[in-house]
Protein backbone atom coordinates (compact mmCIF):
# COMPACT_ATOMS: atom_id res chain seq x y z
CA UNK A 1 0.00 0.00 0.00
CA UNK A 2 2.96 2.34 0.63
CA UNK A 3 4.06 1.77 -2.96
CA UNK A 4 0.62 2.78 -4.22
CA UNK A 5 0.68 5.89 -2.06
CA UNK A 6 4.06 6.90 -3.41
CA UNK A 7 2.95 6.28 -6.97
CA UNK A 8 0.15 8.80 -6.56
CA UNK A 9 2.40 11.58 -5.27
CA UNK A 10 1.66 14.71 -7.30
CA UNK A 11 5.39 15.24 -7.72
CA UNK A 12 5.59 11.89 -9.52
CA UNK A 13 2.25 11.96 -11.36
CA UNK A 14 0.61 15.36 -12.04
CA UNK A 15 -2.88 14.00 -12.58
CA UNK A 16 -4.52 16.97 -14.23
CA UNK A 17 -1.74 18.05 -16.59
CA UNK A 18 -1.02 14.91 -18.58
CA UNK A 19 -2.46 16.64 -21.65
CA UNK A 20 -3.63 14.58 -24.59
CA UNK A 21 -2.82 10.89 -24.25
CA UNK A 22 -4.07 8.59 -26.96
CA UNK A 23 -4.84 4.88 -26.49
CA UNK A 24 -2.12 2.51 -27.66
CA UNK A 25 0.61 4.83 -26.39
CA UNK A 26 3.17 4.70 -23.59
CA UNK A 27 1.67 7.77 -21.91
CA UNK A 28 -1.84 6.32 -21.86
CA UNK A 29 -0.64 3.20 -20.05
CA UNK A 30 1.65 4.88 -17.53
CA UNK A 31 0.06 8.21 -16.54
CA UNK A 32 -3.28 9.21 -15.13
CA UNK A 33 -5.49 11.04 -17.58
CA UNK A 34 -8.44 12.76 -15.91
CA UNK A 35 -9.53 16.07 -17.41
CA UNK A 36 -10.46 18.67 -14.79
CA UNK A 37 -13.62 19.76 -16.63
CA UNK A 38 -15.08 16.26 -16.16
CA UNK A 39 -15.85 17.18 -12.55
CA UNK A 40 -19.16 18.88 -13.25
CA UNK A 41 -21.73 20.62 -11.08
CA UNK A 42 -23.39 17.52 -9.65
CA UNK A 43 -21.78 14.45 -11.20
CA UNK A 44 -18.75 13.47 -13.27
CA UNK A 45 -18.79 13.05 -17.05
CA UNK A 46 -15.87 12.41 -19.42
CA UNK A 47 -15.34 11.52 -23.06
CA UNK A 48 -13.77 8.06 -22.74
CA UNK A 49 -13.71 7.43 -26.47
CA UNK A 50 -14.20 4.35 -28.61
CA UNK A 51 -12.24 2.60 -31.38
CA UNK A 52 -11.79 4.90 -34.33
CA UNK A 53 -12.70 8.08 -32.46
CA UNK A 54 -11.03 11.22 -33.77
CA UNK A 55 -11.52 13.00 -30.44
CA UNK A 56 -8.83 12.43 -27.78
CA UNK A 57 -10.06 10.77 -24.58
CA UNK A 58 -10.41 12.78 -21.38
CA UNK A 59 -10.02 9.81 -19.04
CA UNK A 60 -8.11 6.53 -18.82
CA UNK A 61 -8.24 3.62 -16.37
CA UNK A 62 -5.46 5.01 -14.20
CA UNK A 63 -7.49 8.20 -13.94
CA UNK A 64 -10.53 6.14 -12.93
CA UNK A 65 -8.47 4.51 -10.16
CA UNK A 66 -7.50 7.98 -8.96
CA UNK A 67 -11.17 8.96 -8.95
CA UNK A 68 -11.95 5.91 -6.78
CA UNK A 69 -9.17 6.81 -4.34
CA UNK A 70 -10.49 10.36 -4.15
CA UNK A 71 -14.09 9.28 -3.66
CA UNK A 72 -13.12 6.75 -0.98
CA UNK A 73 -11.19 9.50 0.78
CA UNK A 74 -14.03 12.01 0.50
CA UNK A 75 -16.85 9.85 1.86
CA UNK A 76 -14.85 9.17 5.03
CA UNK A 77 -14.03 12.85 5.44
CA UNK A 78 -17.74 13.64 5.05
CA UNK A 79 -18.49 11.25 7.92
CA UNK A 80 -20.43 8.80 5.74
CA UNK A 81 -18.28 5.83 6.73
CA UNK A 82 -16.51 3.35 4.47
CA UNK A 83 -19.51 1.53 2.91
CA UNK A 84 -20.51 2.32 -0.67
CA UNK A 85 -22.81 0.83 -3.34
CA UNK A 86 -21.56 0.55 -6.92
CA UNK A 87 -23.25 -0.43 -10.18
CA UNK A 88 -22.75 0.13 -13.91
CA UNK A 89 -24.85 0.80 -16.99
CA UNK A 90 -24.84 -1.17 -20.25
CA UNK A 91 -21.96 0.16 -22.31
CA UNK A 92 -19.02 -1.78 -23.71
CA UNK A 93 -16.57 -0.20 -21.27
CA UNK A 94 -18.70 0.47 -18.15
CA UNK A 95 -17.86 -2.77 -16.32
CA UNK A 96 -14.12 -2.19 -16.76
CA UNK A 97 -14.45 1.42 -15.57
CA UNK A 98 -16.42 0.29 -12.53
CA UNK A 99 -13.78 -2.29 -11.58
CA UNK A 100 -11.02 0.32 -11.91
CA UNK A 101 -13.11 2.63 -9.71
CA UNK A 102 -13.58 -0.20 -7.19
CA UNK A 103 -9.82 -0.80 -7.00
CA UNK A 104 -9.31 2.85 -6.11
CA UNK A 105 -12.15 2.81 -3.58
CA UNK A 106 -10.72 -0.25 -1.87
CA UNK A 107 -7.25 1.32 -1.70
CA UNK A 108 -8.90 4.13 0.26
CA UNK A 109 -10.47 1.62 2.66
CA UNK A 110 -13.96 1.51 1.18
CA UNK A 111 -16.19 -1.51 1.73
CA UNK A 112 -17.77 -1.93 -1.70
CA UNK A 113 -21.17 -3.53 -2.33
CA UNK A 114 -21.46 -4.17 -6.06
CA UNK A 115 -24.99 -4.66 -7.47
CA UNK A 116 -23.73 -5.31 -11.01
CA UNK A 117 -25.57 -4.14 -14.13
CA UNK A 118 -28.03 -1.56 -12.88
CA UNK A 119 -30.16 1.49 -13.41
CA UNK A 120 -29.12 4.59 -11.49
CA UNK A 121 -32.32 4.49 -9.37
CA UNK A 122 -31.60 0.84 -8.60
CA UNK A 123 -28.29 1.98 -7.11
CA UNK A 124 -30.08 4.70 -5.14
CA UNK A 125 -32.56 2.12 -3.86
CA UNK A 126 -29.64 -0.10 -2.83
CA UNK A 127 -28.47 2.62 -0.46
CA UNK A 128 -31.69 2.02 1.49
CA UNK A 129 -32.03 -1.73 1.02
CA UNK A 130 -28.39 -2.44 1.89
CA UNK A 131 -28.26 0.22 4.63
CA UNK A 132 -25.43 2.11 2.95
CA UNK A 133 -25.01 5.89 2.90
CA UNK A 134 -22.84 6.28 -0.20
CA UNK A 135 -23.23 5.41 -3.87
CA UNK A 136 -21.09 5.49 -7.02
CA UNK A 137 -23.02 4.59 -10.16
CA UNK A 138 -20.93 4.31 -13.33
CA UNK A 139 -23.08 5.75 -16.12
CA UNK A 140 -23.03 8.30 -18.90
CA UNK A 141 -26.84 8.44 -18.69
CA UNK A 142 -28.20 9.55 -22.08
CA UNK A 143 -24.88 10.75 -23.50
CA UNK A 144 -23.74 9.27 -26.79
CA UNK A 145 -21.63 6.13 -26.95
CA UNK A 146 -18.08 6.97 -25.92
CA UNK A 147 -19.02 8.99 -22.85
CA UNK A 148 -18.72 7.73 -19.29
CA UNK A 149 -19.28 9.19 -15.85
CA UNK A 150 -20.18 8.59 -12.24
CA UNK A 151 -23.24 9.69 -10.24
CA UNK A 152 -22.30 9.88 -6.58
CA UNK A 153 -23.78 10.58 -3.18
CA UNK A 154 -22.94 10.22 0.51
CA UNK A 155 -26.28 11.04 2.18
CA UNK A 156 -29.25 9.12 0.78
CA UNK A 157 -31.38 10.02 -1.13
CA UNK A 158 -29.22 12.99 -2.17
CA UNK A 159 -26.46 13.06 -4.77
CA UNK A 160 -23.45 15.34 -4.82
CA UNK A 161 -23.83 19.03 -5.49
CA UNK A 162 -21.20 21.67 -6.38
CA UNK A 163 -19.63 21.69 -2.90
CA UNK A 164 -18.97 17.94 -2.85
CA UNK A 165 -17.89 17.87 -6.50
CA UNK A 166 -15.42 20.70 -5.88
CA UNK A 167 -14.01 18.85 -2.86
CA UNK A 168 -13.66 15.64 -4.89
CA UNK A 169 -11.96 17.47 -7.74
CA UNK A 170 -9.47 19.08 -5.35
CA UNK A 171 -8.63 15.74 -3.70
CA UNK A 172 -8.10 13.89 -6.98
CA UNK A 173 -6.15 16.55 -8.86
CA UNK A 174 -3.85 17.13 -5.85
CA UNK A 175 -3.57 13.37 -5.14
CA UNK A 176 -4.61 14.18 -1.57
CA UNK A 177 -5.64 10.60 -0.80
CA UNK A 178 -6.07 8.84 2.52
CA UNK A 179 -4.99 5.34 1.45
CA UNK A 180 -5.85 3.54 4.66
CA UNK A 181 -6.24 0.07 3.15
CA UNK A 182 -8.63 -2.40 4.72
CA UNK A 183 -11.11 -2.16 1.87
CA UNK A 184 -13.37 -5.03 0.88
CA UNK A 185 -15.56 -6.15 -2.04
CA UNK A 186 -18.92 -7.89 -1.89
CA UNK A 187 -21.00 -8.73 -4.96
CA UNK A 188 -24.75 -8.60 -4.23
CA UNK A 189 -26.32 -11.39 -6.27
CA UNK A 190 -29.64 -10.88 -8.12
CA UNK A 191 -30.31 -7.42 -6.76
CA UNK A 192 -32.33 -6.72 -9.91
CA UNK A 193 -35.15 -8.90 -8.53
CA UNK A 194 -35.06 -7.10 -5.18
CA UNK A 195 -35.38 -3.75 -6.95
CA UNK A 196 -38.22 -4.82 -9.25
CA UNK A 197 -40.10 -6.33 -6.29
CA UNK A 198 -39.85 -3.03 -4.45
CA UNK A 199 -40.73 -0.71 -7.31
CA UNK A 200 -43.89 -2.67 -8.22
CA UNK A 201 -45.10 -3.60 -4.73
CA UNK A 202 -48.80 -2.68 -4.19
CA UNK A 203 -48.91 -0.83 -7.52
CA UNK A 204 -51.27 -3.02 -9.55
CA UNK A 205 -53.74 -1.14 -11.78
CA UNK A 206 -57.25 -2.29 -12.74
CA UNK A 207 -57.55 -0.39 -16.02
CA UNK A 208 -56.37 -2.35 -19.05
CA UNK A 209 -53.58 -0.23 -20.48
CA UNK A 210 -51.60 -0.98 -23.62
CA UNK A 211 -48.20 0.65 -23.11
CA UNK A 212 -45.27 1.11 -25.48
CA UNK A 213 -42.05 0.72 -23.48
CA UNK A 214 -39.17 2.29 -25.43
CA UNK A 215 -35.63 1.93 -24.12
CA UNK A 216 -33.35 2.95 -27.00
CA UNK A 217 -31.40 -0.29 -26.51
CA UNK A 218 -30.14 1.09 -23.20
CA UNK A 219 -30.02 -0.47 -19.75
CA UNK A 220 -33.71 0.13 -19.01
CA UNK A 221 -34.59 -2.60 -21.53
CA UNK A 222 -33.69 -5.17 -18.87
CA UNK A 223 -36.04 -3.59 -16.32
CA UNK A 224 -38.87 -1.38 -17.59
CA UNK A 225 -40.93 -3.89 -19.64
CA UNK A 226 -41.08 -6.36 -16.75
CA UNK A 227 -41.99 -3.66 -14.22
CA UNK A 228 -44.89 -2.46 -16.36
CA UNK A 229 -46.09 -6.02 -16.94
CA UNK A 230 -46.05 -6.68 -13.20
CA UNK A 231 -48.46 -3.82 -12.48
CA UNK A 232 -50.92 -5.13 -15.09
CA UNK A 233 -50.01 -3.36 -18.34
CA UNK A 234 -49.97 -4.96 -21.76
CA UNK A 235 -46.45 -4.03 -22.86
CA UNK A 236 -45.42 -3.36 -26.44
CA UNK A 237 -41.60 -3.40 -26.40
CA UNK A 238 -39.67 -0.97 -28.58
CA UNK A 239 -35.87 -1.20 -28.85
CA UNK A 240 -35.59 -3.03 -25.54
CA UNK A 241 -32.78 -5.38 -26.63
CA UNK A 242 -29.56 -4.32 -24.94
CA UNK A 243 -27.10 -3.00 -27.51
CA UNK A 244 -24.44 -0.54 -26.39
CA UNK A 245 -23.92 0.71 -29.97
CA UNK A 246 -27.40 2.33 -29.76
CA UNK A 247 -28.19 1.37 -33.37
CA UNK A 248 -31.52 3.20 -33.66
CA UNK A 249 -31.23 6.43 -31.68
CA UNK A 250 -29.73 7.65 -28.45
CA UNK A 251 -31.74 6.59 -25.36
CA UNK A 252 -32.79 10.13 -24.47
CA UNK A 253 -36.50 10.97 -24.02
CA UNK A 254 -35.73 14.65 -24.69
CA UNK A 255 -34.42 13.72 -28.14
CA UNK A 256 -37.06 14.23 -30.84
CA UNK A 257 -35.79 11.18 -32.75
CA UNK A 258 -36.66 8.91 -29.81
CA UNK A 259 -40.01 10.62 -29.28
CA UNK A 260 -40.85 10.24 -32.98
CA UNK A 261 -40.09 6.51 -32.80
CA UNK A 262 -42.39 6.15 -29.80
CA UNK A 263 -45.10 8.16 -31.55
CA UNK A 264 -44.97 5.93 -34.60
CA UNK A 265 -45.23 2.77 -32.48
CA UNK A 266 -48.15 4.15 -30.46
CA UNK A 267 -50.08 5.01 -33.62
CA UNK A 268 -49.21 1.69 -35.24
CA UNK A 269 -50.41 -0.39 -32.28
CA UNK A 270 -53.23 1.76 -30.87
CA UNK A 271 -51.47 1.98 -27.49
CA UNK A 272 -52.90 4.02 -24.63
CA UNK A 273 -49.55 5.65 -23.90
CA UNK A 274 -45.91 5.49 -24.93
CA UNK A 275 -43.20 5.65 -22.28
CA UNK A 276 -39.53 6.21 -23.12
CA UNK A 277 -36.61 5.63 -20.77
CA UNK A 278 -33.13 7.10 -20.91
CA UNK A 279 -29.83 5.23 -20.81
CA UNK A 280 -29.67 4.74 -17.04
CA UNK A 281 -33.41 4.61 -16.34
CA UNK A 282 -33.82 7.67 -14.13
CA UNK A 283 -35.93 9.61 -16.69
CA UNK A 284 -39.19 8.95 -18.49
CA UNK A 285 -40.66 10.56 -21.61
CA UNK A 286 -44.31 10.37 -22.67
CA UNK A 287 -46.32 10.16 -25.91
CA UNK A 288 -50.11 10.12 -25.66
CA UNK A 289 -52.56 7.82 -27.47
CA UNK A 290 -52.97 10.29 -30.34
CA UNK A 291 -49.23 10.48 -30.94
CA UNK A 292 -48.67 13.81 -29.23
CA UNK A 293 -45.12 14.00 -27.89
CA UNK A 294 -45.64 15.58 -24.47
CA UNK A 295 -42.66 17.48 -23.09
CA UNK A 296 -41.89 16.32 -19.56
CA UNK A 297 -42.77 19.63 -17.90
CA UNK A 298 -46.34 19.29 -19.20
CA UNK A 299 -46.43 15.70 -17.90
CA UNK A 300 -45.37 17.21 -14.58
CA UNK A 301 -48.35 19.57 -14.62
CA UNK A 302 -50.68 16.64 -15.30
CA UNK A 303 -49.19 14.64 -12.42
CA UNK A 304 -49.25 17.69 -10.16
CA UNK A 305 -52.96 18.14 -10.87
CA UNK A 306 -53.59 14.48 -10.00
CA UNK A 307 -51.42 14.49 -6.87
CA UNK A 308 -52.73 17.81 -5.54
CA UNK A 309 -56.28 16.52 -5.90
CA UNK A 310 -55.34 13.60 -3.65
CA UNK A 311 -53.18 15.78 -1.38
CA UNK A 312 -54.51 19.38 -1.38
CA UNK A 313 -51.95 22.05 -0.57
CA UNK A 314 -49.06 20.06 -2.03
CA UNK A 315 -45.72 21.74 -2.68
CA UNK A 316 -43.90 21.02 -5.94
CA UNK A 317 -40.41 21.94 -7.13
CA UNK A 318 -39.72 22.46 -10.85
CA UNK A 319 -36.65 23.55 -12.78
CA UNK A 320 -36.27 26.86 -14.57
CA UNK A 321 -36.65 25.17 -17.98
CA UNK A 322 -40.24 24.19 -17.10
CA UNK A 323 -43.54 25.61 -18.30
CA UNK A 324 -45.07 28.64 -16.59
CA UNK A 325 -48.28 26.63 -16.10
CA UNK A 326 -47.07 25.51 -12.69
CA UNK A 327 -47.70 29.09 -11.54
CA UNK A 328 -50.79 29.92 -13.59
CA UNK A 329 -52.84 26.72 -13.95
CA UNK A 330 -56.32 27.20 -12.46
CA UNK A 331 -56.62 23.57 -11.34
CA UNK A 332 -53.36 23.69 -9.39
CA UNK A 333 -54.44 26.96 -7.81
CA UNK A 334 -57.83 25.51 -6.85
CA UNK A 335 -56.06 22.55 -5.24
CA UNK A 336 -53.88 24.90 -3.20
CA UNK A 337 -50.70 23.72 -4.90
CA UNK A 338 -47.54 25.76 -4.36
CA UNK A 339 -44.66 25.63 -6.87
CA UNK A 340 -41.03 26.58 -6.38
CA UNK A 341 -38.87 27.18 -9.49
CA UNK A 342 -35.29 26.06 -8.89
CA UNK A 343 -31.97 25.25 -10.57
CA UNK A 344 -31.89 22.66 -13.33
CA UNK A 345 -30.09 19.43 -12.40
CA UNK A 346 -31.08 16.19 -10.73
CA UNK A 347 -29.01 16.93 -7.60
CA UNK A 348 -30.37 20.47 -7.27
CA UNK A 349 -34.03 19.49 -7.59
CA UNK A 350 -33.57 16.42 -5.38
CA UNK A 351 -32.10 18.58 -2.60
CA UNK A 352 -34.74 21.27 -2.97
CA UNK A 353 -37.53 18.68 -2.79
CA UNK A 354 -36.00 17.40 0.47
CA UNK A 355 -35.49 20.92 1.89
CA UNK A 356 -39.07 22.00 1.25
CA UNK A 357 -40.69 18.66 2.07
CA UNK A 358 -42.30 18.79 -1.37
CA UNK A 359 -44.48 15.93 -2.56
CA UNK A 360 -42.67 15.89 -5.89
CA UNK A 361 -40.16 17.64 -8.09
CA UNK A 362 -40.26 17.81 -11.89
CA UNK A 363 -37.59 18.62 -14.47
CA UNK A 364 -38.24 19.33 -18.14
CA UNK A 365 -35.59 16.71 -18.89
CA UNK A 366 -37.85 13.98 -17.43
CA UNK A 367 -36.16 13.60 -14.03
CA UNK A 368 -39.09 13.30 -11.61
CA UNK A 369 -38.63 13.05 -7.84
CA UNK A 370 -41.37 11.66 -5.63
CA UNK A 371 -41.36 11.75 -1.85
CA UNK A 372 -43.54 9.55 0.33
CA UNK A 373 -46.08 8.08 -0.25
CA UNK A 374 -45.00 7.68 -3.90
CA UNK A 375 -41.23 7.34 -3.68
CA UNK A 376 -38.10 7.87 -1.59
CA UNK A 377 -37.07 11.26 -2.96
CA UNK A 378 -34.75 10.20 -5.80
CA UNK A 379 -35.38 10.15 -9.54
CA UNK A 380 -36.59 6.85 -10.96
CA UNK A 381 -38.01 6.49 -14.47
CA UNK A 382 -39.87 3.31 -13.52
CA UNK A 383 -41.55 5.01 -10.54
CA UNK A 384 -42.51 7.86 -12.88
CA UNK A 385 -43.92 5.47 -15.49
CA UNK A 386 -45.95 3.65 -12.84
CA UNK A 387 -47.24 6.98 -11.47
CA UNK A 388 -48.44 7.88 -14.98
CA UNK A 389 -50.22 4.54 -15.30
CA UNK A 390 -51.82 5.04 -11.87
CA UNK A 391 -52.97 8.51 -12.93
CA UNK A 392 -54.69 6.95 -15.95
CA UNK A 393 -56.13 4.26 -13.68
CA UNK A 394 -57.67 6.96 -11.46
CA UNK A 395 -59.19 8.65 -14.52
CA UNK A 396 -60.85 5.73 -16.34
CA UNK A 397 -63.04 7.96 -18.52
CA UNK A 398 -60.09 9.96 -19.85
CA UNK A 399 -57.36 9.05 -22.30
CA UNK A 400 -53.83 10.41 -22.00
CA UNK A 401 -54.70 12.79 -24.84
CA UNK A 402 -57.78 13.96 -22.90
CA UNK A 403 -55.67 14.77 -19.84
CA UNK A 404 -53.12 16.55 -22.01
CA UNK A 405 -55.82 18.45 -23.91
CA UNK A 406 -57.30 19.67 -20.61
CA UNK A 407 -54.16 21.72 -19.93
CA UNK A 408 -54.13 25.37 -20.98
CA UNK A 409 -52.49 25.69 -24.38
CA UNK A 410 -48.92 26.92 -24.51
CA UNK A 411 -46.38 26.83 -27.31
CA UNK A 412 -43.09 25.38 -26.12
CA UNK A 413 -39.89 24.07 -27.61
CA UNK A 414 -37.84 20.99 -26.91
CA UNK A 415 -34.60 21.47 -25.03
CA UNK A 416 -32.16 22.82 -27.62
CA UNK A 417 -28.40 22.72 -27.11
CA UNK A 418 -25.93 24.75 -29.17
CA UNK A 419 -22.36 23.55 -28.85
CA UNK A 420 -20.11 25.55 -26.52
CA UNK A 421 -16.83 24.29 -25.09
CA UNK A 422 -16.70 23.42 -21.40
CA UNK A 423 -13.95 25.93 -20.66
CA UNK A 424 -15.89 28.91 -22.07
CA UNK A 425 -19.59 28.11 -21.67
CA UNK A 426 -20.03 29.64 -18.21
CA UNK A 427 -18.33 32.85 -19.37
CA UNK A 428 -20.69 33.01 -22.34
CA UNK A 429 -23.71 32.65 -20.04
CA UNK A 430 -22.37 35.41 -17.76
CA UNK A 431 -22.18 37.75 -20.77
CA UNK A 432 -25.70 36.80 -21.84
CA UNK A 433 -27.03 37.49 -18.33
CA UNK A 434 -25.28 40.88 -18.32
CA UNK A 435 -26.77 41.74 -21.72
CA UNK A 436 -30.29 40.97 -20.53
CA UNK A 437 -29.79 42.88 -17.28
CA UNK A 438 -28.67 45.92 -19.26
CA UNK A 439 -31.71 45.66 -21.57
CA UNK A 440 -34.09 45.42 -18.63
CA UNK A 441 -32.39 48.31 -16.83
CA UNK A 442 -32.59 50.49 -19.94
CA UNK A 443 -36.21 49.56 -20.67
CA UNK A 444 -35.23 48.25 -24.11
CA UNK A 445 -37.64 46.28 -26.25
CA UNK A 446 -36.78 42.60 -26.60
CA UNK A 447 -38.63 40.25 -28.94
CA UNK A 448 -41.07 43.12 -29.49
CA UNK A 449 -41.92 43.79 -25.82
CA UNK A 450 -40.48 45.07 -22.56
CA UNK A 451 -38.70 42.62 -20.26
CA UNK A 452 -40.81 42.27 -17.10
CA UNK A 453 -38.74 39.70 -15.24
CA UNK A 454 -35.33 38.04 -15.23
CA UNK A 455 -34.95 34.79 -13.29
CA UNK A 456 -31.23 34.24 -12.69
CA UNK A 457 -31.23 31.32 -10.27
CA UNK A 458 -29.68 29.20 -13.05
CA UNK A 459 -28.54 31.05 -16.17
CA UNK A 460 -31.24 33.52 -17.17
CA UNK A 461 -34.95 33.21 -17.93
CA UNK A 462 -36.15 36.37 -19.65
CA UNK A 463 -39.90 37.02 -19.44
CA UNK A 464 -41.84 39.39 -21.73
CA UNK A 465 -45.03 41.33 -20.96
CA UNK A 466 -47.32 38.66 -22.44
CA UNK A 467 -45.68 35.83 -20.46
CA UNK A 468 -43.54 34.56 -23.34
CA UNK A 469 -40.13 33.54 -22.01
CA UNK A 470 -36.76 32.23 -23.11
CA UNK A 471 -34.06 30.50 -21.09
CA UNK A 472 -30.30 30.27 -21.57
CA UNK A 473 -28.07 28.26 -19.25
CA UNK A 474 -24.90 26.19 -19.40
CA UNK A 475 -25.29 22.43 -19.65
CA UNK A 476 -24.01 20.70 -16.55
CA UNK A 477 -22.84 17.51 -18.26
CA UNK A 478 -21.81 18.32 -21.85
CA UNK A 479 -19.97 21.05 -23.77
CA UNK A 480 -23.21 22.80 -24.63
CA UNK A 481 -25.57 25.60 -23.71
CA UNK A 482 -29.25 24.94 -23.09
CA UNK A 483 -32.02 27.01 -24.70
CA UNK A 484 -35.78 26.65 -24.06
CA UNK A 485 -38.62 28.95 -25.15
CA UNK A 486 -42.34 29.00 -24.33
CA UNK A 487 -45.23 31.30 -25.18
CA UNK A 488 -48.75 31.19 -23.74
CA UNK A 489 -49.88 33.32 -26.71
CA UNK A 490 -48.91 31.82 -30.07
CA UNK A 491 -46.33 29.90 -32.05
CA UNK A 492 -45.39 33.22 -33.71
CA UNK A 493 -44.46 34.72 -30.34
CA UNK A 494 -42.47 31.57 -29.56
CA UNK A 495 -40.53 32.07 -32.79
CA UNK A 496 -39.97 35.77 -32.05
CA UNK A 497 -38.56 34.96 -28.62
CA UNK A 498 -36.30 32.21 -29.96
CA UNK A 499 -34.96 34.46 -32.72
CA UNK A 500 -34.26 37.24 -30.23
CA UNK A 501 -32.54 34.93 -27.73
CA UNK A 502 -30.49 33.33 -30.49
CA UNK A 503 -29.39 36.75 -31.72
CA UNK A 504 -27.98 37.51 -28.26
CA UNK A 505 -26.17 34.16 -28.25
CA UNK A 506 -24.64 34.83 -31.67
CA UNK A 507 -22.76 37.80 -30.21
CA UNK A 508 -20.43 35.14 -28.79
CA UNK A 509 -18.47 33.36 -31.54
CA UNK A 510 -17.88 30.42 -29.19
CA UNK A 511 -21.54 29.35 -29.60
CA UNK A 512 -21.96 26.70 -32.29
CA UNK A 513 -24.80 24.84 -33.98
CA UNK A 514 -27.87 23.47 -32.21
CA UNK A 515 -28.34 19.74 -31.71
CA UNK A 516 -32.05 20.18 -32.57
CA UNK A 517 -34.60 22.94 -33.02
CA UNK A 518 -38.39 23.07 -33.36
Amino acid sequence: MDRISAAWSPAVLPLNIVGEAWPNSFEFETAALIKASGFREYDARWWFGHPGSAVPPELNMIGVQALGMGLGTLIRRLGAGPDIVTGHDFRSYSLGIKLALVSGLMAAGARVKDIGLALSPMAYFAQFALETQSVAMVTASHNENGWTGVKMGAARPLTFGPEEMSALKAIVLAADFDLTGGGSYDFVDNFRATYLDDVTRDKRITRKLKVVAACGNGTAGAFAPEALQRIGCEVIPLDVELDHTFPNYNPNPEDMQMLHAIRDKVLETGADVGLGFDGDGDRCGVVDNEGNEIFADKVGVMLARDISRLHPGSTFVVDVKSTGLFNTDAVLRANGAVTDYWKTGHSYIKRRVAELGAVAGFEKSGHFFFNSPIGRGYDDGLVTAIAICQMLDRNPASSMADLYGALPLTFGTPTMSPHCADDVKYGVVERVVSDFQAMKRDGSSFAGQKIVDLVTVNGVRVVAEDGTWGLVRASSNKPELVVVVESPVSSERRQQMFDAVDAVLRRSPEVGAYNQTF
